[in-house]
């Protein structure tokens, strides 16, 4: 097209200067334009089927064809000139705020976005470019619906590349500084006299026209003379991310899409000084923010946890909920919600780090203190439920550093330091774990969810504050006494109120008879296969029913619980977590221990698994689990060594399990035909048989659980030292032994 063009306008001139015919060309096309707004009186025809489009795509086929045969690069040419200096791009942003003929804005933003993406001269420096831009700008984003949404976007694609390619344009579109050079200020201040008078003298002949023509003549030599004006830093100041925001709350998918993207290419600049000005003096992230705690709020109050936990893959990419999941109220607003949040997430690791620890600040000031917060603390249950539940699928989309440290002072606080146990609860947290222990079982429920997703999260802070800040220093092993000869001497089971006389004389002493001596490897550490044995012979062979069924047992927790490790070590290494514990000072003082108010809800709810109901004991033994995953020293031996020597008083997670079983076999006494009954549930619960009430079917399905949760332990502790060397051995022996 532009050859042709070019050809044309050489065998019309002869020998003349191409440029000079190019530049009459382009003035011609450009006077066919005002021409149409003197002449014209139709005020219904529509834009496009003027020949308005048709000159427009001359004048940008003329500017692109003389840049490309401009002899010095980098030199704007008499064409590119003439439309700076006669500020033909303000004249059209005029044109098109007043949408005259019906259509002319959706020609502009065209015209605009083909400029500055084909003329490769820079443009966006010359103040009667920057500024028609920003008045452009301002014209769109901000009604949903518009029907230039799809010319909008193109335009702000245009404009955040070329941010991209050079951030210092980012101040010049949002707060419209003056032209960098002087060489364009200097041409710009001479030629706007020279244009004015030109546009006047020009337009005078037509100054008969009928009434409409009239108008067009001073909409022409007026240009906005309020906006032309207005000082830099006014009320355009912002207006590329208000618009931009305003396109991604539109309703067509891929202009929300699109106008995301480029949001992100906007926040994603290499600069430190266009990242610091897109922090300070733009509304960036107060209008992201803003609108994440719009989308929380319009969810319903009715949201079902089960529900919000249940819907999974919703991403800013695809906003829209999954279609092959059940529909339930609310589903389309809640998954609106968690694809802003996962847009919000994803910019924050995607900016410039200024951008990205201000984004971050901003959400949890906004969304998690002023809003979550007083939900979470607020005295009707369905509100803590509802919010708790909010969080953890928001903590399940979470993948940007900057955001989970916000996330973790948010619920953690920043105090590292052991809580005593008389300690009232100072952090969210502390009010969390008290929530573990609600008399809601849903809301127990709901909240040990929480903290299992909080306990996947990359952070050391998280099990330092839950975990290791209260087992530094080993506290919870006797000190200065001399180490048991038999593992019998460290349950003292006589002297357990469980273990009367009469339990031991009941028939079960047998199979509550203590294992042997622990066998201990050179370094100290009790052996692996010690360690999973008692695990797997913990619960009393009248209480086992997974050997009756198939796919129940311990080789299958194996299995899953080395892809869990090895998640779990990938996870943790970088945070250098020693290989052994310290080696304990038998002259040390014992000083008292508190396993912390995490640990401590969790052994008090693992002693009532016999008469919690089934679900929750489900969710206290997949916490558990996911602790005892850490590859931490301290953790492993507190909870997964049976063998250590406790200091009077302590209790661990084995000893817990001692004397829950102890009730257990006191329990079963008073159970007619025990072993058919629990069975019985056992089948119920993996949907083999029809589920029917049953007595003391609370008693028989925490059986079912404790079973399993000693197998999972058991393999857990498999995975981390397996006794065949350094690579684990995945055809393991019968259950029951190793």
């Amino acid at each position: 097209m532009l050859s042709r063009l070019g050809a044309l306008l050489q065998e019309a001139v002869g020998a003349r200067e191409p440029s000079i015919d190019l530049l009459e060309a382009f003035v011609e096309h450009w006077k066919g334009i005002t021409n149409y707004y003197i002449e014209s009186t139709d005020e219904n025809t529509p834009a496009k089927k003027t020949d308005i489009p048709w000159r427009l795509k001359q004048m940008l086929d003329i500017l692109v064809y003389e840049e490309k045969q401009q002899a010095a690069a980098g030199e704007a040419g008499p064409c590119l000139e003439y439309l700076l200096q006669h500020k033909i791009l303000e004249t059209l942003c005029t044109l098109g705020k007043a949408e005259y003929p019906p259509g002319m804005r959706q020609q502009v933003l065209q015209f605009f976005s083909k400029v500055l993406a084909q003329v490769q001269h820079p443009l966006l420096h010359y103040l009667s470019v920057h500024r028609p831009v920003q008045k452009l700008l301002r014209l769109g984003g901000t009604v949903p619906g518009s029907l230039t949404e799809k010319e909008e976007v193109q335009f702000t694609t245009v404009l955040c590349s070329k941010i991209q390619q050079d951030p210092a344009l980012l101040t010049y579109i949002l707060e419209g500084k003056k032209t960098v050079g002087r060489k364009e200020a200097s041409r710009e201040a001479t030629a706007l006299p020279r244009e004015a008078a030109g546009i006047k003298n020009e337009e005078q002949p037509h100054s008969k026209a009928p009434d409409r023509g009239a108008w067009g003549a001073r909409a022409l030599s007026t240009q906005l003379p309020a906006e032309t004006e207005q000082p830099d830093g006014g009320t355009g100041e912002s207006n590329l991310i208000t618009s931009l925001i305003g396109l991604c709350k539109s309703k067509k998918g891929r202009v929300a899409l699109k106008a995301q993207e480029n949001l992100l290419l906007l926040v994603s600049v290499a600069s430190q000084a266009a990242a610091t000005y897109l922090v300070q003096s733009s509304p960036c992230c107060p209008a992201i923010v803003e609108h994440l705690c719009q989308l929380y709020q319009s969810l319903p109050s009715f949201l079902d946890p089960a529900d919000i936990a249940a819907l999974e893959g919703v991403s800013w990419r695809l906003p829209s909920a999954p279609s092959d999941e059940a529909s339930f109220p609310g589903k389309e607003t809640l998954a609106a919600f968690l694809g802003w949040f996962d847009y919000c997430d994803h910019l924050i690791t995607e900016a410039h780090t200024v951008v990205s620890d201000a984004l971050a600040k901003s959400v949890a000031e906004k969304l998690f203190v002023e809003i979550l917060q007083p939900q979470l603390l607020h005295v009707s249950e369905q509100s803590v439920l509802t919010s708790t539940a909010l969080l953890t699928a928001m903590l399940r989309q979470l993948r940007s550093p900057a955001l989970l440290r916000e996330a973790v002072a948010f619920l953690l606080g920043t105090d590292q330091q052991p809580a005593a146990p008389e300690d009232s609860p100072h952090t969210l947290g502390g009010h969390l774990v008290r929530h573990c222990d609600h008399l809601s079982d849903e809301i127990s429920i709901a909240t040990l969810r929480l903290f299992e997703e909080l306990l996947q999260k990359p952070h050391e802070q998280i099990v330092h504050s839950l975990i290791l800040c209260h087992l530094e220093g080993r506290p919870y092993v006797a000190r200065g006494s001399p180490e048991p000869e038999s593992y019998e001497d460290t349950l003292d089971l006589e002297e357990d109120p469980y273990f009367t006389d009469g339990f031991l004389d009941s028939g079960f002493q047998h199979s509550m008879k203590p294992p042997p001596a622990p066998v201990t490897n050179p370094d100290g550490k009790t052996a692996v296969t010690e360690i999973v044995n008692s695990f797997l012979c913990l619960v009393p062979e009248e209480a086992k029913t997974s050997a009756f069924l198939e796919e129940t047992g311990y080789d299958t927790y194996v299995h899953d619980a080395y892809g869990l490790f090895q998640e779990c070590s990938s996870r943790v290494a970088p945070w250098g977590w020693p290989p052994a514990p310290t080696p304990l000072d038998p002259h040390e003082p014992e000083r008292p221990f508190f396993e912390g108010h995490f640990l401590r809800m969790l052994f008090d709810r693992m002693s009532r698994i016999l008469e919690q109901p089934y679900s929750l004991n489900l969710q206290v033994t997949s916490v558990l689990s996911r602790l005892a995953l850490f590859p931490h020293p301290l953790i492993h031996e507190y909870l997964l060594d049976p063998y250590i020597n406790l200091a009077p008083g302590c209790r661990s997670l084995f000893s817990v399990l001692v004397r829950v079983i102890g009730d257990l076999m006191q329990r079963i006494q008073r159970v007619p035909q025990f072993p058919g009954k629990l069975l019985l549930v056992r089948r119920q619960l993996m949907g083999q048989v029809p589920g029917e009430q049953l007595d003391h079917q609370t008693l028989l399905q925490g059986v079912v659980v404790l079973e399993e949760f000693c197998k999972e332990l058991a393999a857990i502790a498999f995975v981390k030292f397996p006794p065949h060397g350094p690579h684990l051995r995945l055809s393991e022996p019968s259950e029951g032994h190793v």
